[in-house]
């Protein structure tokens, strides 16, 4: 009896916790994108020392870069509404767009940061892409585990 009550003790808990941590995840702030633009700007600044001139130069191309991703989320989005998958086609038009925006923001970005600058930035690009990789290893392997306690 003791065995049961503990077990239904520890069942509860977990539920309990789980619960609050998914209700957590909608209390995150909504930025704008000029709110986003500003953090990443001055973050910028503070982790490559860019001049005044430097922020000035690259405060449009995040805006642009952040407006751009914003379209995109909306636009994926809407098909997810509809339960539409976009044809092999649509998709690899897509993911060129992408490539050729990265390429033309990483050519700017040459032109406006000096080379050691350019370095750096480069170095953090890859740390926040590993950074992401590892979010969506847990993201996947939590819902695999939500989807096992399902069955």
């Amino acid at each position: 009896m003791k065995k049961i009550a503990s077990i239904l003790v520890l069942v509860f808990g977990f539920t309990f916790t789980t619960q609050a941590q998914k209700k957590r995840k909608d209390k995150r702030p909504n930025f704008s994108v000029e709110q986003r633009t500003e953090l990443a700007v001055k973050k910028m600044t503070l982790d490559l020392d860019l001049s005044e001139k430097q922020q000035d130069e690259i405060k449009p191309l995040l805006m642009n870069q952040a407006a751009e991703r914003k379209a995109a989320m909306e636009k994926r989005k809407a098909l997810r509404d509809e339960d539409k998958k976009p044809s092999a086609d649509e998709l690899f038009a897509m993911r060129s767009q992408q490539l050729e925006a990265k390429i033309e923001f990483k050519n700017k970005m040459k032109d406006i940061l000096k080379a050691e600058q350019f370095e750096k930035f480069e170095k953090m690009n890859e740390e926040r892409k590993q950074k992401g990789k590892k979010m969506m290893k847990r993201k996947r392997m939590k819902k695999r585990m939500e989807n096992r306690r399902e069955r």
